[in-house]
C-alpha cells in the first residue's frame, strides 16, 4: 500500500482526499452517524448557494440530550454561521463596514508590525515554532485589537479553544460513546469560558463606550432594536473565532506546501507576484475548516440522490476541492492552477467575510518570512503536527529551522 504524506503526517484517517482518494459517491447517507456527507464541488456548490432550501440553523436536529444542560437557542442567538436570511443579511451588514477593502487595506502596516515584533520575540537561535512564534498570535493580536479586547489575553483565547476544537471523534447524531460525550462536554466548557468572558467585555461597553467593533455591535440596532447580550456575546464569539484560526492554519499550511514543494518555494520567493496564488492553492491543497454543516428544508434531489426534509448535510469543502470532476490532477499543488474555484472560504451568502482579511494576513507574514528568512525547513525527526479534530485540516506545531 502507498503511504502518502496525509499518513506520514499523521492526518485524521477520515480525510480520504489527501490520501489521493475520490468519494464512491459525491452525496452519501450514513446512518450510523445520522447525517448525509456532500464530497462533489458541484452539489456543494449548489448546498451553499441555497440557503432556502439547506438553512444554516443546524441546531434544531441536535439532540438536547447530546447538549446537557446547555441551551441551544441561547448559544446559537445572534451567531452569524447559523443565521438564514433575512435576519443574516442584516447582522451581517452590521459588520460588513469593519471589513471593507478599504478597511482592510489599510490594516497592512500593522500586520506587518505585528509580524515583525513576533519574529524579533522568537530570537535568533536558527530555529520557529511558526504556530506559536507566529501564525496563532498575529491574527489573534489583528482581531482583538478590532474588537477591542485586549490582545494580551490571547493566551486565555487558545486555551478556550483548543477545548472546542481538541476532539479526534467523528461527529454524529447518534446515540454518543463515552468519550463522545466527554469530548461534548469539553467544547461546551470552553463555550462557555469564551462567552462569559465576553460578556464581561460587553457589559463595559454598554456602561463605556469606545472606538471599537465591540461597541458598534453593542449600540447597533436590527429593525429598530439593540441586540440582546446573547446576541453580541455569540456575534462577537464568531468573530474571534473565525478572525483568527483560518489564518493560523492559512499561514502553516502554505509553508508547509512549500517545504514539501521546493520547487515552489524558489519560484515564490524568486516572484512575489505568485504569493496570491500561492496562498489560493494551499487554501485548496489543505482546507482549513474541511466542513460545514446545513439542514435541508424539504425534500431535494442531489447529485441525483434523494434526501428527504429535516436531514443534516455535512459538506466537505475540503473534498470538493479535490473534486477530478472540477481540478485537474486535484492532488498536484499547482500555485499556477487557474481557475481555481476553491470552497474553502464558502460560497453564497456565508462567504468568510473576513477572507480578504486572511488572504491579506498571509501574503503580508509569508513576504516578511521570506525576506527574513533565505530558507525555512522541517526538522527531520520532529514532523509537522495536525490538528486531530476531523472537521479540520491545520497544523498546530510546525517546527523549522531557519537562516
Amino acid at each position: 500500500m502507498t503511504t502518502t504524506l496525509a499518513d506520514t503526517w499523521g492526518l485524521h484517517e477520515s480525510q480520504f482526499w489527501l490520501r489521493g482518494k475520490q468519494p464512491e459517491a459525491r452525496v452519501q447517507h450514513a446512518p450510523e452517524l445520522g447525517f448525509w456527507n456532500v464530497y462533489g464541488h458541484p452539489e456543494a456548490e449548489e448546498v451553499l448557494r441555497d440557503p432556502a432550501t439547506y438553512s444554516s440553523d443546524t441546531t434544531r436536529l441536535v439532540p438536547q440530550e447530546m447538549m446537557k444542560d446547555a441551551d441551544l437557542k441561547e448559544m446559537s442567538a445572534g451567531n452569524l454561521l447559523q443565521l438564514d436570511p433575512p435576519l443574516h443579511n442584516k447582522m451581517r451588514k452590521l459588520v460588513s463596514r469593519a471589513f471593507t477593502p478599504k478597511v482592510v487595506a489599510d490594516l497592512e502596516p500593522r500586520i506587518a508590525a505585528v509580524t515583525h515584533e513576533m519574529l524579533d520575540a522568537a530570537g535568533g537561535d536558527g530555529r520557529l515554532e511558526l504556530v506559536e512564534d507566529l501564525a496563532y498570535p498575529l491574527p489573534v493580536i489583528v482581531i482583538a485589537e478590532l474588537l477591542g479586547v485586549p490582545a494580551s489575553d490571547r493566551y486565555l483565547f487558545k486555551g478556550w479553544v483548543d477545548k472546542l476544537f481538541d476532539s479526534s471523534e467523528q461527529f454524529s447524531l447518534k446515540e454518543q460513546t463515552k468519550s463522545q460525550e466527554e469530548s461534548v462536554q469539553k467544547s461546551l466548557e470552553g463555550q462557555k469560558a469564551l462567552a462569559e468572558y465576553l460578556a464581561s467585555h460587553v457589559g463595559e461597553r454598554r456602561k463605556q463606550p469606545r472606538e471599537d467593533l465591540l461597541t458598534k455591535l453593542v449600540e447597533a440596532e436590527v429593525d429598530g432594536e439593540r441586540l440582546t447580550r446573547n446576541e453580541v456575546v455569540n456575534f462577537a464569539n464568531v468573530l474571534l473565532l473565525a478572525g483568527h484560526i483560518t489564518t493560523t492554519m492559512l499561514l502553516g499550511n502554505a509553508v508547509l506546501c512549500l517545504d514539501t514543494h521546493p520547487e515552489w518555494d524558489r519560484r515564490v520567493r524568486a516572484d512575489r507576484a505568485l504569493l496570491p496564488s500561492t496562498i489560493e492553492e494551499s487554501l485548496r491543497y489543505l482546507s482549513p475548516f474541511a466542513a460545514v454543516a446545513r439542514t435541508a428544508t424539504r425534500e431535494v434531489e442531489l447529485g441525483g440522490v434523494r434526501v428527504p426534509p429535516d436531514q443534516m448535510l455535512l459538506v466537505w469543502v475540503a473534498a470538493a476541492n479535490r473534486d477530478e470532476r472540477v481540478f485537474a490532477d486535484p492532488d498536484a499543488f499547482n500555485p499556477l492552477r487557474d481557475p481555481n474555484p476553491h470552497l474553502a472560504f464558502g460560497r453564497g451568502i456565508h462567504f468568510c467575510i473576513g477572507a480578504p482579511l486572511a488572504r491579506l494576513e498571509g501574503r503580508v507574514a509569508l513576504n516578511i518570512l521570506f525576506d527574513r528568512y533565505p530558507a525555512l525547513r522541517t526538522i527531520p525527526g520532529e514532523p509537522p503536527k495536525f490538528q486531530v479534530n476531523p472537521n479540520m485540516t491545520g497544523v498546530r506545531e510546525l517546527p523549522l529551522s531557519v537562516r
